[in-house]
């Protein structure tokens, strides 16, 4: 859970970075970027601000803004009925992102939040920059970390069913809750 003032203030900071990364909001645009903490109520360390340009039944766009350090918790994106899972390409416009996925241990940039070692499992390390493109098979487990200074990547991908998505904390929320 998040305060109202919380959600505003991490809009705010996130239409920032989108703005240094040259991604141009419409005015107004800022208030519909979605702050997600995950229902974990730590939003600096675990969270993300993720602004959706297009969701169609077929395809998806949005940015995703991470503030310095912040993570986004390791999930995957299931099959649902016929369709494999969501197939998803990052493009990195302002890093660095430290990516994570299945493979050798190689986590040396990045960081595990505190307490949370048995929830990131998935410990083969990328680091990308502005320009770096990678593309996520269906049902990847998956996580990424923004440099000290933030990042923001484009997310482009298959149907966006995200409120399906699985994820190794079993605490994780992924409806956000806003306070008063």
């Amino acid at each position: 859970m998040i305060t109202r003032a919380q959600q505003r203030d991490a809009q705010e900071r996130a239409a920032a970075l989108m703005d240094a990364a040259r991604v141009r909001l419409a005015p107004g645009e800022h208030q519909a970027i979605a702050v997600a903490d995950f229902g974990l109520g730590r939003l600096e360390v675990e969270g993300a601000q993720i602004l959706t340009i297009v969701e169609t039944d077929r395809i998806a766009a949005k940015v995703i803004a991470l503030l310095g350090g912040q993570t986004l918790p390791e999930h995957w994106h299931p099959p649902v009925g016929d369709d494999p899972g969501k197939e998803e390409t990052l493009r990195v416009i302002r890093g660095p992102l430290y990516l994570y996925t299945p493979g050798p241990d190689t986590l040396a940039q990045g960081a595990i939040p505190p307490g949370k070692e048995a929830c990131y499992t998935v410990r083969h390390e990328q680091v990308l920059d502005a320009g770096d493109t990678v593309t996520l098979p269906p049902g990847l487990p998956h996580w990424f970390q923004a440099g000290p200074e933030g990042a923001v990547l484009y997310s482009f991908s298959t149907t966006a069913r995200d409120i399906l998505d699985g994820f190794t904390d079993p605490d994780i929320v992924r409806q956000t809750v806003i306070a008063e």
